[in-house]
């Protein structure tokens, strides 16, 4: 099989390639791109760190109420909020927030407009599809090397990662909620002589709503599990307890700071869940 390895397809050559040219050529948009990144960043961990945490709590339970209308999720929300701060997670749990509501202001920007496209035009989506799986199937590590080179150590690099692995969850609900639409309502609309901008805003995006919100959904559940990788490459947060037990063998605070990501993923998960009102 020597024939076979000595004419190796240069698949890690050609990436390095283009890596290298794009730091050499793109500098000023990976630095105007990073700069942008930790504005928002930054102006998220503050709106979460400056005040009280009980002023946090209580604007959590209050946003829960809006949504689901539910004094047991509200308790819920509570009391896993006390529970971290018992644990003394506060900080860190404050600063995976960040990074989570961060990813999902990026990825919802950005992914709720590709699916609308994709939606509208079926040639588009099926030359997307390849490119989302892969971007879901390989190696989330894969992801720090090109994120360390580009922005560096820090939350920046840890975000694209994150973005990167999550963006094809709000993409491909965004379109299967649009594509769905029944085709009675669309010709109804017609019918009215609604123009395609009405036909999206007034009919085909409140019937994706539900769609759209799983796709929050699963870009919040997405980001966190990205918490602990994104640790590694200097990201402050929950994962970074979870690192420090895992190179000193000590399994107290590993589970202690794994149980506290496993809280807030079922209160962001409670908190966001949205059903298809009949």
């Amino acid at each position: 099989m020597e024939w076979l390895t000595a004419n190796k397809i240069p698949v890690g050559k050609t990436a390095r390639s283009v890596f290298d040219w794009l730091q050499a050529n793109g500098a000023w948009f990976f630095d105007g791109l990073a700069v942008g990144l930790e504005t928002l960043i930054d102006g998220i961990l503050w709106v979460l760190q400056t005040p009280h945490p009980l002023i946090i709590i209580a604007f959590f339970c209050g946003l829960t109420w809006y949504l689901q209308r539910s004094w047991k999720t509200c308790l819920l929300i509570f009391l896993g909020f006390l529970f971290i701060l018992n644990q003394d997670y506060w900080e860190e749990t404050t600063e995976s927030l960040t990074l989570v509501l961060s990813a999902c202001v990026v990825c919802m920007a950005v992914g709720v407009p590709i699916g609308i496209a994709a939606a509208h035009r079926p040639n588009l989506y099926r030359f997307m599809r390849p490119v989302l799986d892969l971007m879901q199937t390989l190696p989330t590590f894969v992801y720090l090397i090109p994120a360390i080179v580009f922005f560096g150590i820090g939350m920046v690099p840890g975000l694209m990662a994150t973005v990167i692995f999550v963006l094809p969850a709000p993409i491909r609900l965004t379109h299967l909620g649009v594509s769905s639409t029944p085709q009675p309502l669309l010709e109804a609309a017609d019918a009215f002589g609604a123009t395609g901008w009405q036909k999206l805003v007034k009919v085909e995006f409140p019937y994706a709503v539900p769609q759209i919100m799983a796709g929050l959904n699963q870009t919040i559940m997405l980001s966190l599990s990205m918490v602990v990788i994104a640790a590694l490459v200097g990201a402050d947060g929950l994962g970074v307890p979870v690192v420090r037990a895992l190179n000193q063998v000590n399994a107290a605070l590993g589970f202690e700071s794994g149980f506290v990501i496993v809280i807030v993923a079922i209160m962001l998960d409670r908190m966001l869940r949205v059903e298809r009102r009949k």
